[in-house]
């Protein structure tokens, strides 16, 4: 096992420590991949043989590091490349990692009995046309006929969906920064249910994104949302903006795309948090012109509320429906 897999278990508005968590695995090896709100990915093939020791007892080092420095448990999945190592890091649990074994019969065997969906890249939708069609866990989805799989979710998703099946690994770690990413995160009080409550808190997170991208001239090409429940467990989405944008309107209208489009109904949700991604220079950026004289006046509104928010602090212009 070379590949670890690492989520930290934040507090409520605990992402800003994911730097210096970050920067803990990097004292391992320069190779780390941001998975934000939470997670990263760390290749230990180099850290193995400097240290001597094997990816699941870096693993424990890590753990006990991440606690003693900064008060944060981790859970810990480990595998011979990112695909396995994420699938694994779904069986972790805080104090123990767990790992997938090198050796084929061996992968084949712990991938089997899984659902489709525990694949990372296999959303709700194709997971539901695969369970409709009898394909509801990775040992039938392998052993399918290649044809059947590509006439059902698309001729490349069914090729990559099967070697996956397969446990064939093909992905690298590639290290990132985060900081090339903005994050807004809004925790409740209490685990909330209300989807008025949800919708407030999306927008005041996009207003808090769009106002940071402004003021530092920069645009985004994608917006994750992710949602955190009562169990601790999570739901992250991205999408990819027509065209990059900090235009507040803009991103408010992504993420509630995003957020209506998991179908959270009677979910009990701790806090939602955005990410804006993919930061370019403002300069940089095309801008399609609308014609629209709305749209224009909503920039222009926007240029204005940006000069009163400077000088008059955060607060001093809102949305309405914010303004309580």
């Amino acid at each position: 096992m070379t590949i670890l897999c690492v989520r930290f278990q934040l507090p409520p508005a605990g992402e800003a420590a994911l730097p210096g968590l970050l920067g803990l695995l990097e004292d391992f090896t320069p190779v780390v991949q941001a998975l934000p709100p939470d997670g990263a990915l760390a290749d230990l093939r180099g850290a193995e043989r400097y240290f001597g020791r094997d990816a699941v007892e870096l693993a424990s080092v890590i753990r006990v590091r991440a606690l003693a420095h900064h008060g944060v448990d981790c859970v810990i999945g480990a595998g011979p490349g990112p695909m396995l190592a994420r699938v694994a890091l779904g069986d972790a649990r805080p104090g123990v990692t767990c790992a997938v074994p090198e050796e084929p019969d061996a992968i084949a065997q712990f991938l089997a009995g899984k659902p489709v969906a525990a694949l990372p890249g296999v959303g709700a939708a194709s997971a539901r046309t695969l369970c409709e069609y009898g394909l509801d866990t990775l040992g039938l989805v392998a052993a399918a006929p290649l044809s059947t799989l590509q006439r059902l979710i698309g001729a490349k998703a069914g090729r990559e969906l099967r070697e996956k099946a397969r446990g064939i690994d093909r992905g690298r770690v590639v290290p990132n920064a985060v900081s090339r990413s903005l994050a807004a995160e809004r925790p409740f009080t209490r685990d909330e249910l209300d989807p008025d409550r949800h919708r407030r808190a999306l927008l005041s997170a996009a207003e808090e994104l769009g106002s940071r991208l402004r003021a530092l001239d920069k645009v985004c090409r994608t917006l994750t949302l992710t949602v955190r429940y009562a169990d601790r467990s999570s739901t992250t989405r991205s999408r990819t903006l027509k065209e990059p944008t900090a235009h507040s309107p803009a991103l408010t209208r992504a993420a509630y795309d995003m957020y209506e489009v998991l179908g959270l109904q009677r979910a009990r949700v701790r806090a939602l948090a955005l990410r804006a991604e993919g930061l370019d220079p403002a300069e940089q950026a095309s801008y399609q012109l609308t014609f629209d004289p709305l749209d224009e006046k909503a920039r222009r509104i926007e240029e204005v509320a940006d000069r009163a928010r400077a000088k008059f602090g955060p607060h001093a212009v809102m949305p309405g429906s914010l303004a309580a």
